[in-house]
């Protein structure tokens, strides 16, 4: 090996030994500023379609899930992002932005407001982000997304008294485990033995739910004949049954 090739070995040699250059650790208020920034501009991509805004922003090892639970690879979302149809008018607004940083890493949760012209009818829903994001040497880019659907109350519907009183009852879900309904001037009262007393209210005829819990539904059951047998508190398509007491 003549001198010249000893010289190049030494340095590949040594050079193997050299970490490459780091990127700079965004500090939090730079990273939310720019990420608040960025993450708008996806949002305000989506409306039109835009699947290029989105394609430079995302990690191509993306996990994205959306609000109905599918889960989807960067150019299976991609593929999804397409403009609204005619009649259809939308807009996205953030709200309660939150960044976390952990070196290159951002943990972001947000909230955004969409707003939906439907046909001539105005629809606001409101949905929950958490993403986790990497500053690269191309930039932020998006490893992950989680959204889920934030529920509010449906509509209440007025029930005559003398249908909420049909409620009434005595109902068991065991032998030790009994429900009292009574009807009151706006819902149906329940209480249990050593808990305290819940409100429902009416959302359909037999259909009801507590103010604020718009997971569950308390739907009461009936026989061939029409008449009252018991009810099903049901949450995310799950059923527990309960027996209407003779």
């Amino acid at each position: 090996m003549s001198p010249v090739q000893q010289a190049a070995w030494v340095v590949i040699s040594l050079s193997g030994l050299i970490a490459p250059p780091s990127l700079a650790e965004p500090s939090a208020a730079t990273a939310e500023a720019e990420l608040r920034g960025i993450i708008q501009k996806l949002l305000d991509a989506i409306a039109p379609g835009d699947a290029e805004v989105w394609r430079g922003y995302l990690h191509e090892r993306l996990i994205h899930v959306d609000e109905n639970g599918i889960v989807r690879t960067k150019e299976e979302l991609l593929k999804e992002l397409t403009p609204l149809p005619p009649g259809l008018v939308g807009r996205i607004v953030i709200d309660n932005f939150k960044v976390e940083t952990h070196a290159a890493i951002a943990v972001v949760a947000y909230d955004v407001q969409e707003h939906l012209d439907f046909y001539g009818q105005i629809l606001r829903s409101r949905f929950r982000t958490n993403d986790t994001w990497e500053k690269t040497a191309r930039g932020w880019q998006l490893l992950s997304e989680q959204t889920t659907a934030v529920l509010k109350d449906p509509p209440v519907i007025q029930l005559a008294h003398d249908q909420l009183c049909s409620y009434e009852g005595s109902y068991a879900l065991t032998d030790s485990i009994v429900a009292q309904i009574t009807c009151t001037a706006t819902g149906l009262s329940v209480e249990r033995a050593g808990r305290p007393v819940v409100n429902y209210v009416a959302e359909l005829a037999d259909v009801f739910y507590v103010p604020g819990q718009p997971r569950t539904r308390r739907i009461f059951q009936r026989d061939a004949r029409g008449r009252i047998v018991g009810f099903v508190d049901r949450r995310e398509g799950e059923d527990v049954k309960w027996t209407r007491r003779k």
